[in-house]
């Protein structure tokens, strides 16, 4: 079992790809790489990282989901002064909505390969399966010098496969890499029957923070280590109880509260990040509802034949926020959009008893998370 582990290898690669950047650009803040080319790098990154989140479609269910990021991360002064805990809220909250570029698929497995390399290189991780198949894939390229595009590129080539220029290369050196040999991934002899998958799971591209990482500087902050941690361990029985709506005993509480008030920090500074907020409710805000049991709650009126198009919109629209959000405390947001999209409740419900019972199970779905 993975552990429910949010590594890049569940993304689409382009928002793998936007994780890397996002990440290196933290990094990049660090006083030894302020020099005017890194700099200048960072800016570049950041630059890409704008566009990309102005392109979401913010008419899109997903997108609207994500609006308070998609807004904080299309301006570039947001970008500066980041810290761990955006690394973390922008992997999952932003990653995943990025959209693919137009690109060969083989320059952009290049670009995240490199991108992966660069940030283990910040990281202070090794990066020996990566860098082999770096070698690889440039030896292939090699192999085909022929071409007029890699000839160009043939001193760069050359010191790859003959010097030690990567055993003293920085982020840089793997910049001008990428940047230089990214479009001649497309010859590497065999066409579209060799594929190319960088290995998201390997210890450097997943940029996975092991538990025993998690005191170290990055994460020396209460409300970063818990949700991280939360993240991370859906495997974990209560955990996995509340993300499929299922009740907790007695046990899976104190197995919180050993988790949350004690092995993470404790419970003051539970409370001082998140007031008097249950348990229960933190975990499944952070993880969502699992669709399937969303949908098998709401089974009644998905699968009614009583029901009328619109009723069944209506419906649909309250699964999918509760599935990211994880309940529906707040009634208030049935008055918003997409809700009303087709009516209000009144001019969709005329029979309030339908209403109601669909009120219910919202009640349910919440009770199922409000442990102490």
């Amino acid at each position: 079992m993975n552990k429910g582990k949010a590594t890049a290898n569940r993304m689409a690669l382009q928002g793998a790809i936007f994780n890397f950047e996002f990440q290196i650009s933290y990094k990049l803040q660090d006083l030894q790489y302020q020099t005017a080319r890194l700099k200048a790098y960072r800016d570049r990154l950041i630059g890409h990282m704008v566009g990309k989140v102005k392109e979401l479609n913010r008419e899109n269910f997903a997108v609207r989901q994500h609006l308070k990021y998609v807004d904080i991360y299309s301006s570039v002064e947001n970008y500066q002064g980041v810290s761990y805990e955006d690394t973390l809220l922008v992997r999952e909250e932003l990653a995943p909505l990025i959209l693919p570029d137009k690109d060969e698929t083989s320059a952009v497995r290049f670009d995240a390969l490199m991108y992966g390399i660069g940030l283990a290189y910040l990281a202070g991780k090794k990066y020996g399966k990566a860098r082999s198949d770096l070698l690889k894939k440039v030896a292939a390229i090699a192999s085909v010098a022929n071409i007029p595009e890699i000839m160009v590129q043939s001193e760069l080539i050359n010191k790859i496969l003959h010097t030690d220029y990567l055993e003293t290369a920085g982020i840089d050196e793997f910049e001008e890499i990428r940047e230089n040999l990214r479009n001649l991934m497309k010859y590497i002899p065999g066409g579209p029957s060799i594929r190319y998958d960088t290995n998201f799971e390997d210890n450097v591209l997943s940029v996975e923070w092991k538990e025993s990482e998690l005191e170290n500087d990055d994460l020396k902050n209460y409300k970063a280590k818990a949700e991280y941690y939360v993240r991370e361990h859906q495997d974990n029985l209560a955990i996995a109880k509340l993300k499929n709506n299922k009740p907790l005993s007695q046990a899976d509480v104190e197995n919180l509260e050993q988790i949350l008030w004690s092995d993470l920090g404790t419970k003051d500074e539970y409370e001082a990040e998140y007031g008097n907020k249950p348990l229960g409710e933190f975990v499944r805000e952070i993880v969502g509802l699992d669709m399937n049991a969303a949908k098998e709650a709401f089974s009644d009126y998905l699968n009614s034949t009583d029901l009328d198009s619109r009723q069944i919109y209506f419906v649909n629209q309250i699964v999918e926020y509760i599935v990211h959000n994880g309940l529906m405390k707040d009634l208030s947001v049935l008055q918003e959009t997409p809700f009303t999209d087709q009516g209000s409740i009144v001019e969709i419900f005329t029979d309030m008893n339908v209403w109601m019972g669909i009120r219910k199970v919202i009640d349910s779905i919440n009770s199922n998370a409000m442990v102490a």
